[in-house]
């Protein structure tokens, strides 16, 4: 009996039309969007209550600006990484703290190690026997490609090396790829085509593939600590037990 709608960028102008019309007058009741909602000509009937997952990849005016359209809107932020202002804002009782402590059922704890860069040629000889129990893997660099000033190894070169060891099991996506080569390498190994995903932060949100148990973070110092959680949590999704190096 709830009339929902999904608001992006993406959107044919005909269709986003009937939205904003559905919304401003009320026939559409719960909006679920990106930052198309943050938009000035999206107007609410009675805005009462505004959900923001993710809290810690919008800004503070972004946020302000959907409460803003409404009259005392609620708001209800959502993250696994609690950011400075958050942890402020509840400290001075400006903001209620609702925790959730117990994880969905059947997921297991997650073993997380450090390990020197020079135990590289241990990880590959362990992920492979990983990798022949059908097991999948994620493998984060900070860098997209190769920089004069850091002495850092790139997702790109990272991606070279591996397919010498695993062939075409392995895949790459990165921010500097179009959206439909990021598209098919997150197919690939969605549909467990690809075994290995060398990528770069764009996967620290929305990425759920339940058999990806091994999330390795080459270079942990350059992330900030929001930033190796949220990784960290792209693993464990299912109930297999996961690592995180």
């Amino acid at each position: 009996g709830m009339n929902v709608v999904l608001m992006t960028g993406k959107m044919p102008a005909a269709e986003r039309r009937k939205a904003l019309e559905g919304l401003a007058d009320g026939t559409i009741q719960i909006a679920v969007g990106t930052h198309a909602l943050f938009q000035s000509g999206v107007a609410f009937h009675n805005l009462g209550l505004t959900v923001v997952d993710e809290q810690h990849r919008f800004g503070v005016h972004q946020r302000l600006a959907l409460t803003g359209k409404g009259d005392r809107t609620d708001l209800l932020v959502m993250t696994a990484t609690p950011i400075p202002r958050t942890l402020v804002l509840t400290h001075f009782g400006d903001m209620d703290v609702s925790v959730l402590r117990e994880k969905p059922a059947g997921r297991q704890p997650i073993d997380t190690a450090v390990l020197p860069a020079g135990e590289y040629d241990r990880v590959i000889a362990r992920l492979a026997t990983r990798l022949e129990d059908g097991a999948q893997a994620y493998w984060v660099c900070p860098l997209v490609e190769e920089s004069d000033e850091l002495d850092i190894v790139a997702a790109q070169d990272r991606y070279l090396a591996l397919c010498q060891h695993f062939g075409d099991r392995v895949a790459l996506v990165h921010g500097r790829l179009s959206a439909a080569e990021k598209q098919a390498a997150m197919d690939r190994f969605q549909k467990g085509d690809a075994s290995i995903l060398v990528a770069t932060t764009v996967i620290e949100v929305g990425v759920d593939v339940p058999n990806a148990t091994i999330m390795i973070i080459e270079h942990a110092e350059r992330f900030g600590l929001a930033q190796l959680h949220q990784l960290r949590g792209r693993v464990g999704r299912g109930t297999a037990r996961s690592a995180c190096l």
